[in-house]
């Protein structure tokens, strides 16, 4: 499907529905926000893709905290939370408004936790290094929920169903991160090890099939799984995008690929 069908296909579907798409983006390498590449150019068709939303919700694996927590700030700072990368990268500004008004309807709404305001956090680079690809223009409001990795993953995904009423508001949810990401093992290089594809198949399949409380209990899907996921940080943002399936939901995959050995950058977008 080129992207005019899938863009036509989305908005009818988003028309008809009134339910705003739900992303997942593999982010990788923080290089890629300001590289020309397979996977940046994925962001940018993305951007494309998708309607206009009214605001963007991040779920990002560098914000991890004990408790969930919601920025407020009104001008959410760039978060260059990296190092030994070329001075290009640490000049990125990414000046997008924050949505302090959504924020809190998000902590009246949400159930199954306490959500705390904060005004300190920004916008990490698992937001902004794709942000700065689909929005170039910053001119749309974000904000971002961090994650508590004290919880397991199926808690994730029944807090992530809480969120589901921000889709009839025209709020995307952006959740970053990465399905295979095991640093230990990474190269700079263009190849992919064997356990990684493995996975990354794996995951897609289960996803398709919405087998995902075998992905939330993923220890037990063997050792190609194990050596994906050495700590779950990257891996806990996708399940706030697997809970808003929901129905006739359909997922499309793009960036399908694993890189740097065992870097996946799949992504995909729910509609």
């Amino acid at each position: 499907m080129n992207p005019g069908e899938f863009r036509n296909l989305i908005d009818s579907r988003y028309k008809t529905t009134g339910k705003f798409p739900v992303m997942f983006i593999g982010h990788g390498n923080p290089m890629n926000a300001i590289e020309e590449n397979e996977f940046s150019e994925g962001w940018k068709t993305a951007g494309t893709v998708l309607p206009r939303p009214n605001a963007i919700l991040c779920i990002s694996a560098h914000w991890l905290t004990r408790g969930t927590f919601i920025n407020f700030s009104p001008n959410p700072v760039t978060i260059h939370d990296f190092y030994g990368f070329p001075p290009e990268l640490f000049e990125v500004q990414y000046p997008a408004p924050g949505d302090p008004e959504t924020a809190q309807k998000i902590v009246d709404h949400v159930k199954k936790t306490s959500v705390a305001k904060d005004l300190d956090w920004g916008l990490d680079h698992g937001c902004w290094s794709v942000l700065n690809k689909m929005y170039p223009e910053a001119d749309i409001p974000v904000f971002q929920m961090s994650i508590d990795y004290t919880r397991p993953e199926a808690y994730h995904l029944e807090l992530g169903a809480e969120l589901d009423f921000l889709r009839q508001r025209g709020v995307l949810i952006f959740a970053s991160g990465n399905i295979v990401h095991n640093l230990r093992t990474m190269v700079w290089k263009d190849v992919a090890y064997d356990w990684a594809l493995e996975f990354d198949e794996t995951a897609k399949s289960r996803i398709l099939q919405r087998d995902f409380n075998s992905l939330a209990r993923y220890p037990e899907l063997g050792t190609a799984a194990l050596n994906s996921i050495p700590t779950n940080d990257h891996y806990l943002p996708m399940f706030y995008a697997l809970s808003q399936i929901r129905g006739s939901d359909e997922v499309e995959f793009f960036n399908e690929k694993v890189t740097a050995g065992s870097v996946s950058m799949r992504s995909f977008i729910i509609y």
